[in-house]
């Protein structure tokens, strides 16, 4: 089990308890074994192992990284299970407060590792299962924040975050209106119109913005301070407190009733807030994806019983019931269709635009739009596990993943307000050294505190992947997490496997030969006896062509212990008799009788393969024991009609394609011709397919970034052994979880398009990143040495942060093609 490099610790106190759940054990040596493997690690005082329970009871000396607990159990042979929580945070402002909110969730026992996202505003944590989120939480408040259990996407979530950004726009305009009357003295100066307005009209206008608008900077800023860190909150709230008692003194005190600095204060404020809820509108807009997926899966369904339609909430349907959906309604579950025809439009979903026909034993998924008839469906996934809920899980989580540069930014925001804070100083003391006035030096040190912005380098990263992975889901690509984008950025050579990839993955049966006294549907039936209830494309053909020539009322052959044998075939008993459906080196190789007819049918079979068809052996064990070929059955699977374009998109792209199939030679050659792919190779067998991955990745043109496309369980070991593996939505769970990207529809073009607004996505978040350090880079300078008014400071820095989250919603207008 990989765990993070960078461990969290427990925070320290005079007696330190954790209780770490421990599976696998099964005997009193278990735990034996797991009070040893804990008690050897460093810091651990007394270990207690309950086996009823199945919970070690770790007290410590000292404090100690949860990850190094759970992998000296992973090590000892057993499994320390684990669960995410996810959190909705508030109050967060800038990158400073993101550091802060990962360090007191770091520090809660139980911890492994915790991602907190400024541009969602959310927290992934991992921690060992059974802690809950009340610890979390309460960690989560001591560090001056608000927190609590993130609700799943959909129109109750989406319902609270409008209210906070108009309380925002309210607050901003309100700013603004009573700034615009000190600010126009400022504006008009340069067209050479002389205003001054009173110092007590000055003092009266900024007063509720200084001390009601800006509250919220106050409250963020004293709960930063109490934590013992900084944000942009207290640089804001210092900065605009700094020129507003400055103006207050100069007035009341030294009684100057000229140029006053109420103005720099009340703008500035007004500027941040307006950029505060511009930033929060962008941000609503770049997680709209979520948000949309869950706004699709209907509140109520119309449940079937007894033969009467009852409106129930969605929440209570169960696996089996029965459920109809009208043309026009969106399907309530997923499930199967037992009765009715209809077009389903499941653009939302896979991004297919074209509705799909649907017919009895068609799936369909909950949240898909019905079209044309009434259906009957039987729910067969609900709740968390319909497809609907595991994309939105899919897409969250990658929306909530650190990219590997955001923990380089992540450093720099950890010491970036301290640092602010001393070049404030600095400026301060600096210019009354050179001989200024204290109010000019005073205004100056203003400018940088207000100008500084981590705010930028926060969003810089998370506003992209959200919209990136927004954009990427909207299209029918699900991306698993940001290194997966940062990954797919750099892949130089893609691999795909050929069935149901590349063609279609519904091969039809051809060509059927039998021996002496074996007919063609005799085969038939037998062949599909012994594919018994595979899954394979293959098997699915044969069932098919059997159906279509057999007749109805003729039973099924009784079958024993059918397996598939991965890369060579299937075998089964079959009527008491060893069956075996595969290829000719395979059978060969078990003692298949190589006289006739396998002589007579070699050439037959070579020139079957040459023409592109996939040619299995069928063969069964005689009374004797003797392996006698029976018959041979050729396989005919045509390109998608997409694929072509697909391979073109990627050498347009400078991505170098391969064919890895385990098909034969002529098949694979006759697929790779047709659609242009530069290399290819035939016969590989699954558990080879992996090795060549590593080849392509370290060959003798260099270390190459290498994707593998797959659809199937074979081809897991090869996705998980590739640089990026990318799997069909048309496959399996197991494909789907070892790929860090899915495609929602069995579409090669998906690949290109994957590649392509990878590389947007990572362009963005470079651009972002640049101009965030630039700016502060810059702008910094600039207010220290006095070429920077606080307003125009204020307008920088309130601008810096919109602009990052504009530039990350251009994404929505990039091309693919």
């Amino acid at each position: 089990m990989n765990r993070d490099p960078n461990p969290v610790t427990l925070t320290p106190a005079a007696a330190l308890r954790l209780d770490l759940p421990v599976r696998g054990m099964s005997c009193a040596s278990c735990v034996a074994h797991v009070e040893k493997a804990l008690a050897a690690v460093p810091g651990v005082a007394q270990v207690g192992v309950n086996l009823a329970t199945e919970v070690a009871t770790v007290r410590l000396a000292q404090p100690v990284a949860t990850a190094l607990l759970t992998q000296a159990v992973d090590d000892a042979g057993y499994e320390v299970p684990t669960e995410t929580l996810r959190l909705q945070i508030d109050g967060m402002t800038c990158a400073s407060c993101v550091a802060r909110v990962e360090g007191a969730l770091a520090a809660v026992p139980g911890v492994l590792r915790a991602s907190v996202n400024l541009a969602s505003e959310s927290a992934g944590v991992e921690v060992v299962q059974g802690l809950g989120s009340a610890p979390l939480l309460a960690a989560i408040a001591a560090a001056g924040y608000t927190g609590h259990s993130a609700e799943p996407a959909g129109a109750a979530g989406a319902a609270a975050r409008p209210d906070a950004a108009a309380t925002l726009g309210r607050e901003a305009l309100l700013a603004l209106l009573l700034a615009a009357p000190l600010a126009a003295p400022m504006l008009l100066a340069p067209f050479g119109v002389a205003l001054a307005l009173p110092a007590a009209l000055q003092w009266l206008l900024a007063t509720p913005v200084q001390f009601w608008l800006a509250r919220r900077f106050y409250v963020a800023a004293y709960k930063a301070v109490r934590a013992g860190a900084g944000n942009m909150d207290l640089l804001v709230s210092i900065g605009t407190l700094a020129a507003y008692g400055l103006s207050l003194y100069l007035w009341r005190v030294e009684g100057h009733g000229g140029h006053l600095y109420f103005e720099a204060a009340a703008v500035v404020i007004a500027l941040v807030l307006l950029g505060k809820w511009l930033e929060a509108r962008a941000k609503r807009e770049a997680s709209a994806a979520v948000r949309l997926l869950g706004q699709l899966r209907p509140a109520t369904a119309r449940l079937l019983r007894d033969g009467t339609e009852h409106m129930v909430p969605a929440d209570s349907v169960r696996r089996g019931d029965l459920v109809v959906a009208l043309p026009g309604e969106r399907i309530a579950v997923d499930g199967v269709i037992r009765a009715g025809r209809t077009a389903v439009d499941e653009s939302l979903l896979t991004g297919e635009s074209l509705p799909v026909d649907k017919a009895p034993g068609d799936r369909v998924a909950g949240g898909a739009l019905n079209i044309s008839g009434r259906i009957e469906v039987e729910t067969a996934a609900v709740g968390a596990e319909t497809l609907i809920a595991r994309i939105g899980r899919l897409v969250e989580d990658a929306q909530a993943a650190k990219a590997p540069i955001q923990r380089q930014v992540d450093r720099v925001a950890a010491v970036f307000v301290p640092v602010v804070l001393a070049i404030a100083a600095v400026t301060l003391l600096g210019w009354l050294a050179a001989g200024a006035s204290g109010e000019s030096a005073l205004i100056h040190a203003v400018s940088v505190l207000v100008i500084a912005c981590p705010c930028a380098l926060g969003l810089a990263t998370p506003a992209a992947i959200i919209v990136g992975t927004g954009v990427a889901a909207r299209r029918g690509v699900l991306i698993k997490d940001a290194e997966a984008l940062e990954v797919a950025r750099e892949v130089q050579v893609v691999v795909f496997d050929k069935t149901g990839t590349l063609t279609e993955g519904r091969p039809q049966v051809g060509e059927v030969i039998g021996a002496v006294g074996w007919s063609r549907v005799p085969l038939l039936r037998l062949a599909a006896a012994a594919n018994g209830a595979s899954t394979h494309p293959l098997a699915e053909s044969v069932r098919t062509a059997l159906r279509a020539e057999a007749s109805a009322s003729e039973p099924n052959l009784p079958v024993q212990q059918a397996a598939a044998v991965p890369g060579r075939g299937v075998q089964a008993q079959v009527a008491g008799h060893e069956v075996l459906l595969g290829r000719a080196d395979w059978l060969a190789a078990l003692g298949a009788e190589t006289a006739a007819p396998w002589a007579t049918w070699a050439a037959r079979a070579q020139a079957l393969e040459a023409a592109g068809q996939t040619v299995s052996w069928l063969g069964r064990r005689d009374d004797a024991g003797v392996l006698q070929i029976v018959g041979l059955l050729a396989f005919a699977d045509a390109p998608k009609p997409t694929a072509r374009a697909a391979i073109a998109a990627l050498h347009a792209q400078g991505v170098a394609t391969h064919l890895l199939s385990g098909d034969n030679r002529g098949a694979v050659a006759r697929v790779a011709r047709e659609l242009g792919v530069q290399h290819f190779e035939a016969g590989v067998l699954p558990q080879d397919k992996a090795a060549r991955i590593a080849a392509l990745r370290t060959g003798p043109q260099g270390t190459r970034r290498v994707a593998m496309v797959g659809d199937g369980i074979n081809d897991a070991p090869a996705l998980a052994a590739a640089d990026l593996g990318i799997a069909m939505g048309s496959g399996t769970d197991v494909a789907m979880h070892a790929a860090g990207v899915t495609l929602m529809r069995s579409d090669p073009t998906l690949v290109a398009e994957a590649l392509a607004l990878s590389r947007a996505t990572v362009r963005k978040i470079r651009q972002n990143l640049f101009w965030a350090f630039v700016y502060n880079a810059v702008g910094i300078p600039l207010a220290a040495f006095g070429l920077l008014s606080p307003v125009l400071a204020g307008a920088a820095m309130a601008f810096s942060s919109v602009s990052v989250v504009i530039n990350s919603l251009l994404l929505r207008r990039v091309r693919l093609h």
